[in-house]
């Protein structure tokens, strides 16, 4: 499972950037070329900060020992268990269940988790969601998340300058045609294309940490219920700061999931998460 994950991203990541590849050709080098300049150093800074805007827009606070030896213990049982150095704790002011890993790599991870996810789950199954973020570390998830991000971005990006073009007359009379249907290819298809790739990596990387962080603490079933527990409590009290651009950084979606397409959804569904997590043999 771990190995089909891992092609299903290169995969992924390679039609991203053949796709990038081709609207390179339709729209000329030097278009693509300051396009991927910016959205790369954008990027690039997130790579680089993100933690630590994610971390204010979630209120996020350094968690004592003293404060909160339960998660403080668990935190530091699982990173022997995997072997990882030990991160930074936070703990996020709000009873809507949910924890999230962030840092550039692993030598400076942060692993956050919400005051409500430590009322409602048992220590087994807390245990196991800090091995799921964990399990986003070991596999170098921010990254992954940040390439996807550049190219999509860039792709989005070259979209809106030919959804512009389109507006502002970019298409002469003799070939209106021609140049309509390639401005609705770049400026509509193409970025929704790069949208649904980027959101198949990012449920491809949960199914990922979900069994990275299983096979850590040896036990399927325990993440299984914590994913079923925290999706029931999302649902009745979901997240009421952030934004639902980070709703991919969480182990589920903080916010009430409006979409009713698999396509659009930044996490894989909870049932099948849990089917996987439950037929896993240690």
């Amino acid at each position: 499972m771990t190995m089909k994950n891992q092609f299903k991203t290169a995969i992924l990541l390679a039609v991203l950037t053949a796709l990038l590849l081709w609207i390179g050709s339709l729209f000329g080098r030097n278009g693509i070329i300051f396009a991927a300049i910016f959205v790369g150093l954008m990027n690039i800074g997130s790579y680089w900060f993100s933690h630590k805007i994610v971390l204010w827009m979630y209120r996020a606070k350094e968690a004592k020992q003293s404060d909160y030896p339960k998660l403080y213990n668990v935190v530091k049982e699982v990173s022997k268990l995997s072997g990882l150095p030990m991160p930074k704790v936070y703990v996020i002011p709000t009873n809507s269940p949910n924890a999230f890993a962030t840092g550039r790599n692993p030598n400076h991870a942060v692993v956050a988790a919400t005051e409500g996810i430590m009322k409602i789950l048992n220590e087994e199954e807390l245990k196991a969601v800090i091995a799921h973020e964990f399990g986003h570390v070991r596999n170098r998830d921010i990254l992954i998340s940040t390439v996807a991000g550049t190219i999509a971005g860039i792709i989005s990006y070259i979209g809106m300058m030919a959804r512009w073009s389109a507006i502002f007359g970019g298409s002469r009379d003799d070939d209106r045609g021609g140049n309509m249907i390639s401005l609705l290819i770049l400026g509509i298809i193409t970025p929704l294309v790069a949208t649904l790739i980027q959101l198949a990596i990012s449920r491809s990387r949960e199914y990922l940490a979900d069994e990275t962080g299983a096979k850590t603490v040896k036990n399927g079933n325990a993440l299984a219920d914590a994913l079923e527990k925290i999706e029931k409590n999302v649902d009745i009290n979901p997240m009421r700061f952030g934004t639902t651009a980070t709703a991919h950084l969480f182990i589920s979606n903080p916010f009430r999931n409006v979409s009713f397409l698999s396509l659009f959804m930044t996490h894989p569904p909870t049932k099948e998460r849990a089917k996987r997590l439950r037929a896993m043999k240690f």
